[in-house]
């Protein structure tokens, strides 16, 4: 039989134990400088969970060239934020070129600083950040390739919005230009619910848990709110960190509304699967896409549209 007496020295030594890996703990993120609440700068904790440019810059460049036969030179990144995409572009050769168009001044300036100062000086000269709203392209015209990506250009929620701002998008590229837009969809894109995921790789400041938030959907509209949030080790939360009010759009509805502002072909390229050492699909994707006109009933999906001017 154990008694209160037996268990005060087994709860001591919890107690220590638990008192200790705080202290580590602490010691870590005062050495490492590791993610908390309190430190963490929310456009680096998006740019290392959500984006991942040189897997982006290397699908538009590849599909660009086999759509067109020729290599792009010229890029414009609307709804920019960072202008994370566009500096990426610049450094993949010496003749591209990058317009990066977002509404939100701080953000941009943080793009400056944490993006755009680190290139060469070759590298910062070719590309341009503009604080402007996308409907108004102004010089930012006569592009080989024109971004909407991270599900942006939801923003617009009315179809003649949509619309209105896939035609100025077509007037703004080149003859042979070529839109690419990334999509949502699936059965889950239309539950309110939470997904967490662990970003790791991030050695100079340690892991941190990407919280994505789908809060409010409204099935009647389409309308819906989704937040973003981030938990560190230590316990804490940085919440709300990134708040978007969209319409969830249909696959479907996005190629109609491309094709009545005026693009000659829009294709949709899929994900395929990755293959267990047995060669049978496992359910995940293995990041390569294929234009086709046939997808699977996946409960969520991301895939790319091409549009051709």
């Amino acid at each position: 039989m154990t008694t209160a007496t037996d268990r005060t020295p087994a709860r001591k030594a919890k107690k220590e134990d638990k008192a200790a890996k705080k202290a580590a703990l602490a010691a870590e993120i005062a050495g490492k400088k590791i993610f908390t609440a309190a430190t963490a700068d929310r456009h680096e904790l998006y740019q290392l969970s959500v984006q991942n440019v040189e897997a982006e810059i290397d699908f538009v460049d590849e599909a660009f060239e086999e759509i067109r036969g020729r290599k792009a030179t010229s890029l414009r990144e609307d709804f920019c934020g960072t202008a994370n995409t566009s500096c990426e572009w610049v450094r993949r050769r010496d003749t591209n070129t990058a317009v990066s168009l977002d509404i939100d001044q701080p953000t941009l300036d943080w793009g400056m600083e944490h993006n755009v100062a680190p290139l060469t000086p070759d590298q910062q000269a070719r590309v341009t950040l503009h604080n402007r709203n996308v409907l108004e392209p102004g010089d930012a015209t006569g592009t080989d390739i024109i971004l909407a990506m991270n599900f942006s250009y939801w923003l617009f929620q009315q179809r003649s919005q949509m619309i209105g701002y896939f035609k100025s998008v077509h007037a703004s590229l080149a003859d042979d230009g070529v839109f690419f837009l990334d999509h949502y969809g699936g059965s889950e894109s239309q539950e309110e619910t939470t997904d967490k995921r662990p970003i790791e790789g991030c050695d100079e400041h340690g892991p941190f848990t990407y919280i994505w938030d789908q809060h409010e959907y409204n099935p009647i509209t389409g309308e819906m709110e989704c937040r973003i949030h981030f938990k560190f080790e230590d316990k804490t939360r940085m919440k709300d960190a990134f708040v978007y009010h969209w319409r969830l759009w249909g696959l479907r509805e996005i190629q109609d509304c491309l094709e009545e502002a005026g693009f000659s072909k829009v294709s949709v390229y899929w994900e395929g699967d990755e293959l267990d050492e047995d060669g049978d699909e496992t359910g995940e994707g293995n990041g390569e896409f294929t234009a086709t006109t046939e997808g699977t009933a996946d409960p969520a999906f991301v895939c790319y549209i091409a549009a051709q001017k």
